[in-house]
């Protein structure tokens, strides 16, 4: 089969087929046709020249390249070029040897509708956004969490004392970052004896639920014997770098969850290197749908307004992607009975600018803030607390500085940092 043979304009795809919504930036004398058909023939069943074997059913199998806007063309993808439940598989198809091809100076799979019979293969969130609510009983406000800072160096005592201090303050979570996990300076067990117990006094002595994010990214075996450590000393959560791990890792951990009863918290560490070029890569909001379907129920979804690129349609999107039942953004997607995953804000995140993001994200978020908080004048308590008033000024639609007259911890933060976002 030639490339032309992938181009079918007019096509119009079946319910089961997988769509790919791909940037193409043609080399240098190649068409956008021959650019698109080359594309869906190395992703799926094609090759540079005649092969002997050109049977009826395996032309069948053949992608689709069916529709071009501008520089968008989409590509269907027949089932049965899929092995059900095997995200690397399907990757190594829709997003493998394409991306080096010659025949494109730029490539990026920008969004990807997933059929049923794929969608059902995945397990998908087990708790969603109604089963972490009712975790901690909080509804109607964003959940708040925060990374104990230096991210790295603290032993595990002073972690454990930080996330006291961020608990007592008022906030619901303690996150390890994505470099945190079993260093000499602050071993992963150590860490987690500590900060466990260091949790339960802080729910004694506020009468609130309480709970921390545990990293246990590593080798697969042993990230599972984290997750059974962390379930032992009564974690909810574990946390996993899911794209230096790696999905079949996650979908791994995902079923250890399943028995375990925890919930995932997905970093998206390294999403950059894959997303932050708009003319080649992987997008982050194809990335969001992977995430949906392997089965996290949180995911860093961006700020808009603070320290990392996170553009506001792409961060809306995202956000849509992961919490709609029939999502319309790019590709439409029907999610069926596929859990919400949680969507979390972070990075460079403080007091001043929680009206920003709750009037871009609204309430069923988690605020997460780092600096914001143990940065505070007045410390990680006071920091904790500030952010906590700064919800809830919004909660009652006071203004930051009206409601700061009453609360001197919000009054020091937005003394400190203002409204400024950080670069």
């Amino acid at each position: 089969m030639g490339y032309a043979d992938f181009v079918h304009p007019g096509y119009r795809p079946l319910n089961s087929e997988l769509v790919c919504l791909f940037r193409i930036t043609p080399a240098k004398g190649i068409s956008m046709r021959e650019a698109s058909g080359r594309v869906a023939s190395e992703s799926s069943n094609g090759t540079w020249t005649d092969v002997s074997l050109r049977d009826e059913r395996i032309v069948r199998l053949g992608a689709k390249a069916f529709e071009t806007r501008g520089g968008f063309v989409k590509i269907a993808y027949p089932a049965g070029l899929f092995e059900p439940g095997n995200m690397p598989q399907i990757l190594s198809s829709i997003a493998g040897n394409i991306f080096g091809m010659k025949a494109v100076s730029g490539l990026r799979l920008e969004d990807v509708a997933w059929p049923r019979k794929i969608l059902k293969s995945f397990m998908g969130p087990q708790f969603g956004i109604k089963g972490i609510r009712k975790m901690f009983r909080v509804y109607g406000r964003p959940l708040t969490a925060t990374v104990p800072k230096p991210k790295v160096g603290m032993t595990s005592e002073e972690h454990a004392r930080t996330g006291y201090e961020a608990w007592v303050g008022g906030l619901d979570l303690l996150k390890d970052d994505e470099n945190l996990s079993s260093q000499s300076f602050n071993k992963f067990e150590r860490r987690v004896e500590k900060s466990f117990g260091m949790r339960d006094r802080a729910e004694k002595e506020t009468g609130e639920i309480k709970s921390y994010l545990v990293n246990v990214s590593a080798e697969t075996e042993e990230m599972l014997r984290r997750a059974r450590f962390v379930k032992k000393h009564g974690g909810e959560y574990v946390m996993v770098d899911a794209l230096t791990v790696g999905w079949a890792a996650v979908q791994t951990l995902r079923r250890e969850c399943e028995d375990l009863g925890l919930a995932m918290h997905m970093h998206r560490a390294m999403h950059a290197a894959m997303d932050r070029n708009p003319l080649h890569g992987i997008s982050m909001l194809a990335l969001s749908t992977m995430s949906r379907l392997v089965g996290v129920d949180q995911l860093h979804i961006g700020t808009v307004v603070g320290k990392l690129v996170s553009p506001r349609g792409e961060v809306k999107a995202v956000q849509d992607k992961i919490t709609s039942k029939k999502s319309k953004k790019i590709l439409n997607q029907n999610w069926e009975n596929t859990k919400p995953v949680l969507p979390t804000s972070s990075g460079g995140l403080h007091p001043g600018l929680v009206p920003d993001v709750m009037k871009i994200m609204g309430r069923d978020i988690v605020i997460q803030a780092g600096g914001g908080v143990h940065g505070h004048p007045g410390g990680t308590r006071a920091g904790a607390a500030a952010l906590l008033q700064a919800v809830e000024s919004v909660m009652e639609n006071v203004s930051l500085s009206e409601y700061s007259k009453n609360h001197a911890e919000l009054r020091k933060a937005l003394e400190h940092w203002g409204r400024v976002k950080p670069v």
